[in-house]
C-alpha cells in the first residue's frame, strides 16, 4: 500500500526545514507539490488557472482545497497519484485539520498524522529570519491553527513534535521511525 506523510502546524512550525531533512534522509521523501490557482510564490507550487481548478472539481479529483494570503491551494487525486509513483513518500504540508481529515479519509494510503508546533512568538521571529512580507498573515493563521486545533481536540496525531525543542534532523528521524514501524 502507498505511504504518506501528513505535516500540521502553523506558519513557521518547520514543515519546509523537517521536509528538507526526510529527504537528506531518504530520497523517497518528497514535498508534495500542490496545486496553487493565484499570484504570488510559484516555487514549490504547480500553477493552476480558475479553469483547471473548475475541471478537477467537476471529475471529483479535488480532496481538499482553502484560500488563504489570496490564492486557492489544493490537494488533488493526479498530484497524489504521480507523488507516489516508485514507492515514493509525498509529504503534504496542511495548516487546516480539515485538509488532513479529507486527504486521509479520501485516498487510499497509509498515511501518517504529524504535528509540527511553534510558539506564535517563534512564528513571528522565523517570518521576520526568513524575510516574509507578510508576517502579520501568518500569525493570523498561527492563531487560526491554535483555534483549529481547540476545536477538533478528537483528532489523533501519530506523532507530536515541538520544533524549538528538537532539530529539524530529529525530527525527520523521529518521523522516518514512524513510518517505518509497522501498525
Amino acid at each position: 500500500m502507498n505511504q504518506g506523510l501528513l505535516l500540521y502546524g502553523p506558519p513557521a512550525s518547520g514543515k519546509d526545514t523537517v521536509t528538507a531533512a526526510l529527504s537528506d534522509l531518504n530520497a523517497l521523501y518528497r514535498a508534495f507539490t500542490r496545486l496553487k490557482v493565484g499570484t504570488g510564490k510559484t516555487q514549490g507550487y504547480r500553477m493552476g488557472t480558475p479553469e483547471e481548478l473548475a475541471d478537477l472539481e467537476e471529475r471529483g479529483d479535488v480532496l481538499y482545497s482553502n484560500a488563504r494570503y489570496g490564492n486557492i491551494y489544493i490537494v488533488d487525486r493526479p498530484g497524489l497519484a504521480l507523488a507516489m509513483e516508485g514507492s515514493r513518500i509525498p509529504v503534504l504540508h496542511l495548516g487546516q485539520v480539515a485538509g488532513i481529515e479529507a486527504v486521509a479519509d479520501g485516498y487510499p494510503a497509509a498515511w501518517s498524522r504529524v504535528l509540527l508546533w511553534c510558539s506564535r512568538e517563534a512564528t513571528a521571529a522565523r517570518s521576520k529570519e526568513r524575510g516574509d512580507g507578510d508576517t502579520d498573515a501568518r500569525l493570523a493563521a498561527w492563531d487560526a491553527t491554535e483555534q483549529d486545533l481547540a476545536e477538533n481536540s478528537q483528532v489523533k496525531w501519530d506523532l507530536r513534535v515541538d520544533t524549538e525543542a528538537n532539530s529539524p534532523a530529529a525530527t525527520a528521524l523521529q518521523i522516518d521511525r514512524l513510518i517505518r514501524t509497522p501498525g
